[in-house]
């Protein structure tokens, strides 16, 4: 397990209790690399956090290394927590604009690790509604938060803006680092995107899916320590780093990608949105208007989470999607009997969620425990609750 976390100092008036913050980490046995901005290393000393950490504090972009390697990206490599606390509403502006213009905004983007900002402002700040979009923003991009608290400010006023708890800021970074290592070991095989059904060279059938949802659940199986597998149909999005993805294009193709990866497969997750026809006769060329009749045959795509459903082994754990227009708790039931699956995740597609949004709402039916609805979230933030569900129901079958 990486035993280290880069915890940011932004030049809040609280990073005092940012001392508690590193003593926190270390007493659960973490290794601490405090990196600080330029304006807080005017209120505090960089050496007060040297001497707590045990370790250099950063604060220069451009110091003299001590070694040869370029410093923001190795040690972007080493972390297994990036943890702001403070987070002045600059710092969380630059993490939402992807500005880098010193080493705690550049450590942002080049690390992989997770990210755990806990805000200190003013109030007013806090409030104001260009700090909550980029809040907002950053949560979709997958960015944790510890919300601040309500108490005496450091300008006399009196409201919401003042630095988590320390221990509680400790607590979800344990959390968090927990989680990063909570699949090792297993294998998760996820599936995405639309398939394509063609009837020539230019013409499909298919439907809107663009792939995000699957490729959110994909990136949090990787966050997460499983080797994981990405069965993609075409989509336009960057595969997670660290993921296999298999490209396919039609269903044929998609079921014998899954088929080849089920068997070392813990978890499946069939989040693609498989078509369910296809053209019972495809043509090798261009057909002219002339040439096709006033109908065209077609015929069922296979159904592969039945397939998979039906020869999963005991401890394998199945996951199925439903989209649907109506009745969808109903059909989610329906689909989790029909196709032997463990857990069903059921939205409601149209008017802004669903196909091709970055935001989603989802009821999650499983075998057992209760019916759990998550409200609106970002993509994103969906495949941390799917995730944590899933993790419940893995528990479940190894009792």
């Amino acid at each position: 397990m990486n035993k280290t976390v880069a915890l940011g100092v932004s030049s809040s008036i609280g990073l005092y209790k940012a001392c508690e913050v590193v003593r926190g980490f270390q007493k659960a046995g973490l290794g601490v690399r405090v990196v600080m901005t330029p304006n807080a290393a005017k209120l505090i000393s960089p050496l007060l956090f040297s001497s707590l950490a045990g370790t250099r504090t950063i604060v220069d972009l451009f110091a003299e290394p001590e070694t040869r390697r370029i410093e923001h990206i190795s040690l972007a490599k080493e972390i297994a927590l990036l943890c702001v606390a403070p987070a002045t509403a600059n710092v969380i502006g630059k993490f939402a604009g992807g500005v880098a213009d010193d080493f705690l905004t550049t450590l942002f983007l080049a690390t992989r690790a997770p990210v755990l900002v806990a805000a200190a402002m003013n109030e007013a700040m806090f409030l104001h509604p260009r700090t909550r979009a980029n809040i907002a923003r950053l949560k979709a991009l997958g960015v944790e938060f510890v919300e601040p608290e309500k108490g005496y400010l450091a300008c006399g006023d009196e409201g919401w803006g003042r630095l988590a708890d320390p221990e509680a800021i400790v607590r979800e970074g344990l959390r968090i680092v927990g989680r990063s290592e909570s699949l090792k070991g297993k294998t998760v095989l996820v599936t995405a995107g639309p398939t394509r059904e063609p009837l020539d060279p230019v013409r499909f059938l298919s439907n809107p899916s663009t792939g995000k949802m699957g490729y959110e659940l994909a990136r949090e199986a990787v966050a997460r320590g499983a080797a994981t597998v990405l069965v993609s149909g075409p989509t336009g999005l960057v595969p997670p780093a660290g993921a296999l993805t298999v490209r396919v294009r039609t269903a044929a193709e998609m079921e014998k990608a899954c088929l080849e990866a089920f068997p070392k497969a813990d978890v499946v997750v069939m989040a693609a949105a498989v078509s369910d026809f296809r053209f019972k006769e495809t043509r090798g060329r261009k057909a002219a208007k002339a040439e096709i009749g006033p109908s065209l045959a077609v015929e069922r795509t296979p159904d592969i989470l039945a397939r998979l459903g039906r020869a999963k082994k005991p401890g394998q754990l199945v996951v199925g999607f439903a989209a649907e227009t109506h009745a969808v708790l109903a059909h989610a039931r329906e689909k989790l009997a029909a196709k032997n699956a463990d857990i069903v995740v059921a939205n409601a597609v149209g008017e802004g969620l669903g196909f091709g949004t970055d935001d989603t709402a989802v009821r999650i039916v499983a075998r057992t425990g209760p019916l759990q609805e998550t409200g609106t979230l970002s993509k994103r933030e969906a495949s941390r609750v799917i995730f944590d569900r899933i993790e419940a129901e893995l528990e479940k079958k190894r009792r």
